[in-house]
């Protein structure tokens, strides 16, 4: 039997974990720890006969662990090793080791916090940072230190990165085990970045062919989607490729079948080769047998979430240096392999260490709920290596209040608790909760149902309908999608049966073509949408952005829907709509009555610039009706000019040059002569920030933007500055300063140090830097004939002693008419040329 690089580790982790109740341990992909750690442990003493927990981030990972374990021993998978993923379960009375995804941990979690009967929690994996891993770390810790006094559960923390000492002081200097695993070296082959107008997909079949020439043995590439892996595979069947009968390709992702994932993480048939295309599942989660080369494309998808938008988008993104390092490491497990890169050498020392971790890019609301059924609406009370951002936390909080999930002091409500049971984002959990009210839960558990899953209909048209009707007949394609949307269905209608909450059983009073629009909008309250007014495919939702359908689509002669899922770019106004239904707006106020709002709306019409006062009824930002107000409040007008001068700046007042001239000068004493604290601030900050105090009173008859320009802005600025700090300001910021040839030049005070542009031959015997403001000194531009710039200086003694030589030397036979002495310090300042001197005796 093959011995595995982790089993020289096993006597250390053991002896860890007899002395203390935690652990840490570093291994590489490969080197056998998700397989071996646990068995090695299910016997141990300190066990005392309890169960154990191991987390996998992937359902495909804990499912094939679990049959190597129990193949290992002679077993079928629920004996002795079982699993638990979302929509399927093998365990039994006689399992030991029960394999889990994260998210199944803090559902147990909140069933049993003490987790009785379980000695042990394994997380694997724990460098990929997804967020329900990070959670369930958090919970376990807390339920452990209130729980689990007496009889410690132990944490054993396993990770194929450098990251164990973070982890380590998380865990009170858990001790740390390293296996350095079982690795050939790897040659790395820089094929260079895809050229412009190149295809990724182009690019990686390129690669692969070469490995095909240049290697023996199967080829893994990495891919960033099923996209790309489905266009690769037709590429590859379409080309000749070398030993072609030799040759099996297959897929690996998420959302095949078992069989099918199976079929690619097996070894290839003796005298074949296979070439797997899979995504970054391959990366560190699954062994892949017989693989001798790599080819990488690079790129993965990346769920970000915009909380301007409230969504969450997929981006493809280049990867990291450690996900490069892992995924070349794939090629070295069975001898000396080689790694394709799709970018070159240059590119690769530009990549990032590490991947964010998924608790600092995404949506947080599930995070938030689960916490606050906790009862910890603070998450800065539990342990994090990361804890959640503060920002997307609060929009979190403030998601589940309207969603009447937690009160205004981030308590769980009884609704919020029973959200929490769903396997669910807590928006569809509302939606589910809701629906069983209305008698309409089966429906709402199809559209919770696909919308937890890829689309499972490749058509043109977004109406969630087709995919509801197909969902309700039995396909002769795709029967694996079909398959899992019936079983989740089935599994949320039996959580919702087992809820206690009213039920209105209205099902016959809502017409059964806008059911799933009003299901949708109690899920999507944000995407209601209303199609603007003569364009037929363009909406306008009530978050306030625009959407529309990529193509013609039979949605677009509905004036109102509700959007499901929308496609588009970070800082992009407009949002493509993939998947909606018709939405009958009638229905809002009679069974969802909380959206629609009464507000009076005093602002300013875009088109005509005019001031507009109303009473609106609206949803969100989508204004339903409108009613002229008769009599609205000076107050509220004047507030509303206000925001608009401080929306689109104070460059729309009446400003002269003169004017930004005195408030410099205003601004440059409060900034350099204020010891007494006498001079204001007019800086723009504070004219922008404080409108409504300085510029109010004198807004009673403005109701045009254009009414703005008859302001008298002059008078009301200098209205705040006070008697006697106009004279004073004369003295120390004058308007103008008189230089030695007798000429008056204007101080510019739009910089510090003010500066004072001047000819260079008007300062000639000043030896004192020109001051103001009790000894602020003037930068001097001192200036040739022609205006430009000879020299800047806040010293005019030490140029006449240091630069001026090089400036009269390089002057004198460019400007012979003007005087260039040898001693400026004694020559008579003067604005004119040699000529009038002489004519004037000098």
């Amino acid at each position: 039997m093959t011995t595995l690089p982790i089993e020289s580790a096993l006597p250390e982790l053991l002896e860890a974990l007899i002395n203390h109740d935690q652990a840490v341990l570093e291994a590489p992909p490969g080197a056998g720890k998700t397989t071996q750690v646990p068995l090695s442990l299910k016997d141990a003493n300190w066990l005392n006969d309890q169960k154990m927990l191991m987390l996998e981030p992937r359902r495909i990972a804990a499912k094939t662990a679990a049959a190597r374990m129990a193949s290992m021993l002679g077993e079928a998978v629920g004996d002795t090793v079982g699993y638990r993923v979302r929509l399927d379960t093998k365990v039994s009375g006689k399992t030991r080791i029960e394999i889990v995804t994260e998210g199944i941990l803090v559902r147990m979690l909140q069933s049993d916090p003490s987790l009785e009967g379980y000695g042990l929690v394994i997380f694997d994996e724990f460098h990929e940072r997804n967020m329900d891993a990070e959670l369930g770390l958090a919970l376990t810790l807390e339920a452990r230190a209130i729980f689990r006094e007496d009889d410690p559960l132990k944490l054993l923390i396993m990770s194929a990165t450098l990251d164990g000492e973070a982890i380590s002081d998380l865990l009170g200097n858990a001790p740390i085990i390293k296996s350095l695993g079982r690795s050939y070296p790897v040659k790395e082959v820089y094929t260079g970045a895809p050229q412009q107008n190149e295809w990724i997909e182009t690019k990686t079949v390129k690669a692969i062919e070469q490995a095909l020439l240049e290697q023996e043995g199967s080829i893994l590439c990495f891919l960033p989607g099923q996209r790309e892996i489905r266009k690769t595979a037709e590429l590859l069947e379409e080309r000749t490729l070398p030993q072609q009968e030799k040759v099996i390709i297959t897929p690996l992702y998420g959302d095949l079948k078992l069989e099918q994932q199976q079929m690619a993480i097996e070894p290839a048939p003796k005298g074949q080769r296979k070439i797997v295309l899979a995504t970054n599942i391959a990366e560190t989660s699954l062994t892949i047998q017989g693989i001798s080369a790599v080819v990488d494309a690079g790129l993965e998808r990346e769920a970000r979430y915009d909380p301007t938008t409230a969504m969450t988008r997929l981006h493809t993104c280049k990867i990291s240096k450690a996900s490069s390092v892992q995924r070349a490491g794939r090629a070295g497990r069975l001898g000396p392999g080689t790694c394709y890169r799709l970018w070159s050498e240059s590119q690769q020392e530009q990549l990032v260490a590490f991947s964010q971790p998924e608790i600092l890019q995404a949506d947080l609301t599930s995070l938030a709920l689960q916490l606050c059924c906790w009862g910890i609406p603070d998450p800065n009370s539990l342990a994090w290596i990361d804890a959640p951002p503060k920002g997307a936390y609060n929009q979190a909080i403030e998601l589940l209040k309207s969603l009447e999930a937690i009160d205004e002091k981030g308590a769980a409500t009884s609704h919020g608790e029973q959200m929490a049971q769903f396997p669910l984002h807590p928006r569809l959990s509302h939606m589910m909760i809701k629906a069983k009210e209305l008698g309409l839960e089966k429906k709402a558990a199809a559209i919770a149902a696909l919308l937890m899953e890829r689309d499972p209909l490749k058509t043109n048209q977004s109406d969630i309908e087709e995919r509801l009707d197909w969902l309700e007949t039995t396909p002769q394609h795709n029967k694996g999608a079909w398959y899992r949307l019936d079983t989740q269905r089935k599994q949320l209608i039996r959580i919702c049966d087992s809820l206690p909450c009213a039920n209105l059983s209205l099902p016959n009073s809502i017409d059964s073509r806008y059911q799933a629009g009003l299901l949708l909008a109690l899920a999507y309250p944000d995407r209601i949408a209303h199609r603007k007014p003569e364009k037929l495919s363009q909406y306008q939702l009530s978050n306030g952005r625009s959407a529309s359908f990529r193509e013609q689509d039979r949605l677009a002669r509905h004036p109102w829907l509700t959007v499901a899922n929308l496609q588009g770019r970070h800082g992009e106004s407009s949002d493509t709509i993939t998947l909606a239904a018709a939405l009958d707006e009638t229905l809002l106020a009679r069974f969802i009555p909380d959206l629609i709002t009464e507000a009076e709306m005093i602002d300013w019409d875009k088109q005509t610039d005019r001031l507009v006062a109303e009473q609106q009824t609206c949803i969100g930002k989508l204004v339903l009706e409108r009613t002229p107000l008769d009599s609205p409040s000076r107050e509220a007008i004047i507030s509303a000019i206000c925001q608009q001068i401080q929306k689109r700046g104070l460059h729309i007042l009446p400003w002269s040059d003169e004017l930004r001239d005195w408030q410099q000068r205003v601004v440059f004493l409060y900034q350099h002569d204020n010891s007494a604290n006498q001079w204001p601030d007019l800086s723009d900050q504070w004219l922008v920030d404080n409108i409504q105090s300085w510029l109010g009173p004198y807004l009673t008859d403005v109701s045009h933007i254009n009414h703005l320009k008859r302001l008298d802005l002059k008078s009301i600025l200098l209205a705040l500055l006070p008697w006697p700090l106009p004279q004073a300001m004369e003295q120390l910021a004058p308007e103008k300063y008189q230089v030695p040839s007798g000429s008056k030049k204007r101080i510019d005070y739009a910089t510090y140090p003010p500066i004072l542009a001047v000819k260079l031959q008007e300062m000639f015997g000043c030896d004192e830097t020109p001051t103001i403001a009790n000894g602020v000194s003037l930068q001097l531009h001192l200036l040739s004939p022609a205006q430009r710039p000879l020299q800047v200086t806040q010293d005019l003694v030490s140029f006449w002693e240091n630069g001026y030589k090089e400036v009269q030397k390089d002057m004198k036979g460019r400007y012979p008419k003007h005087p260039w002495p040898d001693d400026p310090m004694t020559f008579q300042p003067t604005a004119k040329t040699k000529r009038h001197l002489n004519k004037n005796g000098a």
